[in-house]
């Protein structure tokens, strides 16, 4: 299944929505993702405005398990923050490590306009927050604080790459 965030919808069990519907009022829709950017690591620390340009500039999507969220190759235009829910990382050289909420993927693509280096599959069902092209490159200037956090991700990323390719190297298992 491909997934298309704009018709992609998926019911999810949260609890903070389900009493908002009881309650039969209305929030605007940032407010529910500022709930979901509080819980992500990458935000912690954030001031309530800093928590509320970034669900200005990124909106809520869902796909069910099995759903190719990036595809090796392809152009990239979005980046994802994992919400609720797993994928599967797919690289040239196997099967890489499973993300959870928190995590992000997304970010090279949009950083170096190279196409998508991995394919990313939904292995349950998933709630992401996405930040297309221009936005990814406005909340960047305007929060300096993420761009420190995403390139030390970056960074320890690269470094795992290294340490397991001086193993393979070595003849030895990297894990």
């Amino acid at each position: 299944m491909e997934f298309d965030p704009r018709t992609v919808r998926l019911p999810f069990n949260d609890p903070d929505e389900i009493d908002q519907a009881r309650a039969d009022t209305t929030v605007p829709s940032h407010d529910v993702r500022i709930r979901h950017l509080q819980r992500v690591p990458l935000f912690s620390g954030f001031n309530e405005g800093e928590l509320r340009r970034v669900a200005e500039l990124s909106r809520i999507v869902e796909a069910p398990a099995g759903t190719v969220v990036t595809q090796i190759g392809e152009p990239g235009d979005s980046f994802f923050i994992i919400i609720d829910g797993a994928v599967a990382v797919r690289t040239p050289v196997g099967t890489g490590s499973e993300l959870h909420p928190g995590d992000f993927f997304g970010e090279m693509s949009l950083l170096d306009g190279e196409p998508r280096s991995a394919t990313i599959v939904a292995t349950t069902d998933l709630r992401m927050l996405t930040v297309d092209r221009s936005h990814f490159w406005r909340l960047l200037d305007e929060t300096p604080e993420l761009v420190r956090r995403i390139l030390t991700i970056l960074s320890r990323r690269v470094r795992r790459l290294e340490q397991t390719v001086h193993a393979i190297l070595r003849g030895t298992n990297p894990t």
